[in-house]
């Protein structure tokens, strides 16, 4: 199961110092004094502690994670540094645990190619964002469509190649689900990575802001 392969592979990975991310989404969020955030594959929660420290004590943040590995990593980051306006939470992306039109901007580093119903994860971030919240997303886009052998492979996608989209599919997602202002803030040159081509990007984009749902 690709949760399962997912779990297994970040929790072995929480203790380590190497680098998980294709991208520094933080970057270019520009998070307000007393807003709302999300980040979606929290991982070991320094995003989730920038966030917070920036936020103030009138802002939130939320780290959602699969990985018990990490959860336990991040819960365990914002006890040491005693940071009270933010919480860790399990879950998967295609069903996040928070209430509709209550977040100003979620954030996300290599994560969403992990989920097998990316237009779900999409249609939860739309939900969960306020009218004219954003998001700005760090991600892997394949160059040419995976092969299914390797698409159902829990262990190539939990490695971060096999469960991504094409380029041309993942931004018409963007723009079936409902978001405007769409644009690319920086882009890879295409690279190899298991059986595939692929190429990283930061994409942002708003829930317009006559939308409720």
């Amino acid at each position: 199961m690709i949760t399962d392969a997912i779990n297994k592979r970040y929790s072995s990975l929480s203790e380590t110092t190497c680098c998980l991310s294709c991208g520094g989404a933080i970057n270019y969020a520009n998070p307000l004094v007393g807003e709302v955030c999300v980040d979606l594959g929290s991982g070991r929660g320094n995003d989730v502690v920038r966030l917070a420290e920036t936020v103030g004590n009138n802002g939130y943040v939320y780290g959602i994670d699969i990985s018990e590995g990490m959860i336990a990593k991040a819960q365990s980051l914002i006890e040491k540094f005693d940071i009270t306006n933010a919480k860790i939470i399990q879950s998967n992306l295609e069903n996040i645990p928070l209430q509709d039109n209550s977040v100003d901007v979620v954030i996300s580093n290599c994560t969403i190619n992990h989920a097998s119903n990316k237009k779900a994860v999409w249609s939860e971030i739309f939900r969960i964002l306020k009218p004219a919240g954003r998001f700005v997303v760090s991600d892997i886009y394949a160059t040419h469509e995976i092969a299914a052998e390797y698409k159902n492979d829990p262990q190539a996608v939990a490695e971060c190649w096999a469960g991504a989209s094409t380029r041309a599919t993942y931004l018409y997602t963007l723009e079936e689900t409902g978001f405007e202002s769409i644009n690319i803030l920086e882009e890879s040159l295409p690279y190899a990575k298991g059986k595939a081509e692929v190429a990283s990007f930061t994409v942002t984009g708003k829930k317009p802001i006559d939308k409720i749902r």
